[in-house]
């Protein structure tokens, strides 16, 4: 095996290699390679270990459930709003016209 300092850039065969990934084993220059937590990885390695994996069938289920249960959180804030609505028009009239304080006010001794 020969020394890093006898090695050549995979990339550019005219430069000095300085790194050898550890991902790939090949020799790079120091335009050709990154710092990534703490390593030094060339380009082609670092886009492999950053590729988003693509989506599940369970994260699009993930959406669907969320729509429902969106869905059923209006629903129930919906029944809230019309029971208290229903509550409030079962007050008889007299109480709305202020006739029940009236009463009040004259059974006191």
């Amino acid at each position: 095996m020969r020394s890093l300092a006898a090695q050549r850039c995979n990339n550019h065969a005219s430069r000095e290699a300085v790194a050898r990934c550890p991902g790939c084993q090949r020799f790079f220059c120091r335009e050709c390679i990154s710092d990534h937590e703490g390593r030094v990885i060339c380009a082609t390695c670092l886009a492999a270990m950053t590729v988003v994996p693509a989506k599940r069938d369970s994260d699009r289920l993930g959406g669907i459930t969320g729509l429902f249960g969106t869905m059923a959180a209006i629903l129930l804030v919906w029944v809230v709003f019309y029971l208290f609505g229903a509550v409030l028009s079962a007050i008889p009239t007299s109480f709305h016209d202020g006739t029940i304080w009236n009463s009040t006010r004259s059974e006191k001794p």
